[in-house]
């Protein structure tokens, strides 16, 4: 495996413990480990300019739709993990 799928694998492996993301302008709370377990799969991922967050997308066989989560931790700040995660229609 090349870096970038250990990468795309250690993003979404370590996000998946973190706990519940909101999502826009819905009332159903979504986490990465949810979609992980839901059978979605990362279909991109970017590092952010700070470099302490990433982006990731999912996409999921069965919809026509794909989710968009941005997760991060730092430690100046607390909790220090955060994320979003939201449906691009």
């Amino acid at each position: 495996m090349c870096w970038r799928h250990w990468h795309a694998f250690f993003a979404a492996a370590a996000f998946a413990v973190l706990g519940p993301v909101a999502a826009a302008a819905e009332d159903e709370t979504i986490t990465i480990e949810q979609l992980l377990k839901g059978g979605w799969e990362v279909a991109g991922y970017t590092s952010s300019v700070d470099n302490r967050s990433a982006f990731l997308l999912f996409k999921h066989p069965g919809e026509s739709y794909l989710v968009q989560c941005r997760a991060g931790y730092d430690v100046t700040r607390e909790p220090r993990v955060f994320s979003n995660c939201y449906k691009l229609h």
